[in-house]
Order: C-alpha cells, then structure tokens, then sequence
C-alpha cells in the first residue's frame, strides 16, 4: 500500500514524552474517580430519561427514537443519543474542514478519502434497515444488537470499492440482511447463555457476514462498481494527518494526545479528533444530566472513557513505530472491546482499568495487523480487527477476572 505518511521524514522523539502522556492519562483517571465518588454521594437529579426508561418504553416514539439514534454511538459502549449526535456533527465539521482545506482539520476524516459522505450514507440507511427488519426482537425489553451494521460492512464496502449509490445501497441491504442476523444468532445463542459479553457475538457477526458478503461481491461484481483508487489494503486503511501536505510529520506529545482522541472515532470508520470530542462531549452531557442514561444506564462511564483512553494511549506509545512504518495501525481495537467490555462485566474498579488497558493495547493491536495481513485482497481489512476484538476479549476478560476476583 502506497500511504502519503510514509513519504515524511519524522523527527526524532525520546521516552521523556511517552511518560508525560502516561502520566497525564493516569492523572486524569484518578480525578474521574473522584468526580465519580462524588457524584455518586451527592445523588444528583436527573434531567434526561434514563437506559431503563427507554427500555420500559420502547413501544414509544421518543423512546424508539432514543434507540436507533443511541445505535449510532453504541459502538464505543456509550449507547445515547447525545453521544451519536455529537459524533455525526463533529464528523461532518471534520469533513467540511477536509474539504476546505482548514489547518485544524486534524487526522483526515475516512482516511482522507474523501468517501465520508458515501460511507454515513450507506451506515445511516444500514442501520435504519437493521431496525426496521430487526426491531421486533427489542419487544421482549432485552437489548439487541441492532447497532452493528453502522460500524460494519456497509462502509468497509465503500472504502473497499468506492463511491456510487450501488455500493452504498447494497452495502447497507447486506449490512442489515446479513451482519445484524448473524449478530443476533451469535449474541443470543451462544454470549447470552455462556455469560460471554456481548462484544464478543458483535465483533463475531460482523467478521462472519462480512466475509460472507465480500464472497457474494466476488461471485456477483455487478453488486458493487470497481475497485477504486481508495481501496482497503491487507491492513486497515491508510491514514494521514496532513493528507495534503509533504512537511515532515512530528510524531512528538501532540501527535499522540491528537491520535489517542482520534481512536475514539475509529470504529466507524472516522478517524478524526473532532468526530471523537463530538462523541465524548456528547456522552459526558448525557451523564451530566443522568448518570444513568449512557453506556446502558450503568453508571460505568466516566471509568469507561478512563480505561478507553489509557489503553489508546499506552497502544499509540508502544506501536508509535508501527504508525511511522505502515501509516496506519489499529491503536483502537481494545476502545470498543477489552476495556470497555470489562468495566461492565467487571466493574469499574481501578485494577480493572490497570490490566484491560494494557493488555488490550499490547495484545490487540498486533494480532489485528497479523490477521489483517494475511486476508486476500476483496476482503476489507476491518475483518482482521473485529477478528482481533473476539479473540482479545475471549481471553483477557477471564484472566482479568480471575485476578481481580483473587484479591
């Protein structure tokens, strides 16, 4: 893969600047507990509806709207409405910016493609088929994974074979008639009664249909247009901070703060920091008025957000050198499986933050890359990371609990 990044020379960075980072990010974690704790005793009002009211009351517009909305930032656990519409507004500035050139664009959004319209396109009409073909599984009052075919194939197919209403249209039909039943299979027929989390039968479903599809694109090319210029590697896809630029990349503090909070909007395909500060000042206004109302009304998400950023964080300094070489490297895996899937089964204790973390950044990442390389070329290398998402949390949720659960 050709990648701009790699055409820069970047300057030098030492070990003092990996510790401030680590640093902050602990000391930012430590206050969250402590505006936790104090929230927690002060018992604060709620101002918004919470995750069991929606549930009670999904037979209700303004509660089926909740719903499909939350869908949208339910990939990085945070599950509301406020963190989704945060997410799509900071994405459609980033793109705005993109496209006018503006020097506080940040990561360019989809890669620098310039597909990011055609993929919220084709994700949008996915998960609104998703929820109209697979709705009724919510009526029994249990979650469902309706969420999965906005993060998923309908726009790993644009990215993989390029703008056009074909593939974005046929891309969200897969997305909605093959990644939501196999999630719902898998969620419901194996997660639920082994007591798995549930990340394990998202990530599961969407690797499964996902191949499935690229099979069915392969068999049937009039599904899809040509393979465009933009098209997926064996890795993931290529980013670049400075897509229009040939200036050296410093790969110093800033980079690093800037590709930490770009991870959080990494699942959907965004890659952008303001998409991510859209989607986090979301989540933190939903808590601000309910604790109860985000990440599935378990009151888990400013330790969520604490165990999500310190495992980018401590991801982006020990594979820094793998984003140098390849221009691109999945930091973000362990944001939207290890360390939030174990606060919620877990808890969220600091020794739960301190292991999921770490052996989510250090273990994830790598064997995402691994799989992703040995993919053939018509398959979208998100498949090797959502393989990655199954495989680390399969694993590291246990080990963590055993250890947590010796003390």
């Amino acid at each position: 893969m050709n990648n701009p990044i790699n055409k820069s020379s970047p300057q030098a960075f030492d070990a003092s600047s990996d510790i401030i980072i680590v640093t902050l990010v602990l000391v930012t974690a430590l206050c969250i507990f402590g505006v936790t704790s104090f929230t927690g005793a002060s018992s604060p009002t709620a101002w918004w509806p919470s995750y069991a009211d929606m549930m009670d009351s999904l037979h209700h517009p303004f509660a089926w709207w909740r719903w499909v909305l939350g869908d949208i930032s339910e990939v990085a656990f945070y599950k509301h409405e406020f963190a989704s519409i945060g997410l799509l507004a900071g994405a459609g500035i980033a793109w705005w910016a993109n496209r006018t050139g503006k020097a506080w664009q940040g990561f360019a959004i989809c890669y620098g493609t310039g597909l990011w319209p055609w993929v919220i396109t084709s994700s949008l009409l996915g998960l609104v088929l998703s929820n109209l073909l697979w709705g009724w599984t919510l009526f029994e009052g249990d979650w469902q994974p309706t969420f999965v075919a906005f993060v998923s194939l309908p726009a790993a197919m644009v990215l993989l074979y390029g703008r056009g209403w074909r593939v974005a249209i046929n891309g969200a039909i897969m997305g909605a008639v093959l990644v939501t039943p196999w999630c719902l299979l898998i969620v419901n027929g194996l997660c639920k009664p082994l007591g798995l989390p549930v990340v394990i039968g998202n990530v599961s479903g969407m690797a499964i249909a996902s191949v499935l599809a690229f099979i069915l694109c392969r068999w049937i090319p009039a599904l899809v247009t040509t393979p465009s210029l933009h098209g997926a590697s064996k890795d993931a896809p290529q980013t670049s901070a400075e897509p229009t630029s040939n200036a050296p990349t410093n790969y110093g503090i800033a980079w690093t703060l800037r590709r930490i909070l770009a991870d959080f909007s990494e699942a959907p395909f965004f890659g952008n920091e303001l998409a991510s500060l859209g989607l986090l000042l979301g989540a933190l206004l939903a808590y601000a008025l309910n604790p109860a109302s985000p990440a599935y009304g378990s009151g888990w998400l400013l330790e969520m957000i604490a165990a999500q950023a310190l495992a980018s964080a401590i991801g982006v300094i020990v594979w820094r050198r793998q984003w140098i070489k390849l221009g691109w490297y999945p930091t973000y895996i362990p944001i939207v499986s290890v360390a939030p899937a174990a606060v919620l089964t877990l808890g969220g204790s600091f020794p739960v933050i301190a292991l999921s973390a770490p052996l989510g950044a250090l273990i994830a990442p790598p064997l995402a890359a691994a799989i992703s390389r040995r993919l053939p070329d018509w398959v979208h290398g998100y498949v090797g990371n959502v393989i990655s998402m199954a495989i680390s949390t399969v694993f590291i949720i246990p080990f963590i609990g055993l250890i947590v659960g010796s003390f």
